[in-house]
C-alpha cells in the first residue's frame, strides 16, 4: 500500500489537488470542521488549521455512539498538532427517529450535529461548516450526505476529487500518525437494522470490539444481532482467529459481554456490510 500511495502523491494532478485545497481553504477565511478523528476529517481539520490558524475550529460530537477509544485518539491527534478543539454532546439516541434504526440512521445523526454546530457557529462566529467526506464516500449509500446538503455543509476534499488513498498518503507524508489507521464509524453502524438502537446495545458492542482489540486483532466488527455476535475479521488477520484456541477465546470474550452466541463471518470484514441486507432502492437513493 505504502508504494501505491507513494505513486499517487508523486502524481502532479494529486498536488495540484492538495494545493488547491488548501487555497479553498484559505479563501473561507474562517470554518469549523466536523471532526471525528478518523483520517479524513484529521487530515481536513489539519489542513484547515495549517491555513487558518485560530480561525478554525474542530468539532468532535460526543454521544454514546462514540467509542470512548475513539474519543480519546482524536482528542490526542488535536493536541499532538495544536489544533483548536470544541468537544459537543449531541442527543442523538433520545430521537426515536434514530432510536428505531432503519436506512436513514445516519441522516438523523448528521442532522443532529450539524445543527448543534449551527449554534455554536453563531455563538462563536463561524459561518462556514465542512466535513471530510472524500470523492470515493459520494458513491457509497450515506444518508448524512443528504443532511450536511441540508445545512449547507462544505465538503472540501470531495470538491477537489481526493480520494482516501489520496488522503491517507497525504496524511503519511505530512507525518500524521493515524494515516493508517482502520476506519472506525459509530458503535451504531454495528446494529443490525431495525434493532433500537440503546445505551446497553452500544455498550455491549464497545466492551465487544475492546475485547476483541485485546486478542491482538486490527481491523475488524462486532455486528450486534441480539443474542448473536457476528463478528467480522479482515483477510489478513483470519488464519490466527481460526486457530481452534483463538475462537474458543473469541467466543469465551463476547459470551462475557452478553452475546448468547458467537459467530465468525466467513466472509472477513467488510466495510457497511450491514447495508447488504438493505432493498436495491433504497441503496440506489444513495445519498438522497
Amino acid at each position: 500500500m505504502a508504494e501505491t500511495m507513494q505513486e499517487r502523491i508523486s502524481e502532479p494532478h494529486a498536488t495540484d489537488k492538495l494545493r488547491t485545497l488548501e487555497e479553498r481553504l484559505r479563501e473561507l477565511g474562517s470554518v469549523m470542521v466536523a471532526y471525528s478523528g478518523g483520517v479524513d476529517s484529521a487530515f481536513l481539520a489539519a489542513t484547515a488549521h495549517k491555513m487558518l490558524g485560530e480561525r478554525m475550529l474542530a468539532v468532535l460530537a460526543d454521544s454514546p455512539s462514540l467509542a470512548r477509544r475513539d474519543l480519546e485518539q482524536a482528542v490526542a491527534f488535536a493536541q499532538t498538532i495544536g489544533m483548536p478543539l470544541k468537544i459537543i454532546q449531541t442527543e442523538e439516541l433520545e430521537k426515536p427517529e434514530y432510536q428505531r434504526n432503519d436506512a436513514n440512521r445516519c441522516f438523523h445523526c448528521k442532522t443532529e450535529l450539524f445543527a448543534g454546530m449551527e449554534v455554536l457557529g453563531r455563538e462563536l462566529g463561524f459561518s462556514n461548516i465542512a466535513y471530510g467526506m472524500n470523492t470515493d464516500d459520494t458513491r457509497d449509500f450515506r444518508p448524512g450526505q443528504r443532511a450536511a446538503e441540508e445545512h449547507a455543509v462544505l465538503a472540501p476534499l470531495a470538491d477537489v476529487s481526493l480520494s482516501k488513498l489520496e488522503v491517507r498518503a497525504f496524511a503519511k507524508a505530512a507525518g500524521y500518525t493515524l494515516w493508517d489507521r482502520p476506519a472506525a464509524p459509530c458503535l451504531s453502524s454495528r446494529v443490525e437494522y431495525g434493532r433500537t438502537v440503546t445505551r446497553e446495545v452500544l455498550e455491549q458492542v464497545e466492551r465487544g470490539e475492546e475485547a476483541i482489540r485485546g486478542l491482538g486483532f486490527r481491523e475488524f466488527r462486532v455486528r450486534h444481532h441480539g443474542p448473536l455476535a457476528r463478528v467480522e475479521i479482515t483477510r489478513t488477520e483470519m488464519p490466527r482467529a481460526l486457530d481452534m484456541e483463538m475462537l474458543d477465546r473469541i467466543t469465551a470474550e463476547l459470551k462475557a459481554v452478553g452475546f448468547q452466541y458467537v459467530t465468525l463471518d466467513a466472509g472477513g470484514f467488510r466495510s457497511g456490510s450491514m447495508n447488504a441486507l438493505l432493498p436495491v432502492d433504497v441503496l440506489l437513493r444513495r445519498g438522497a
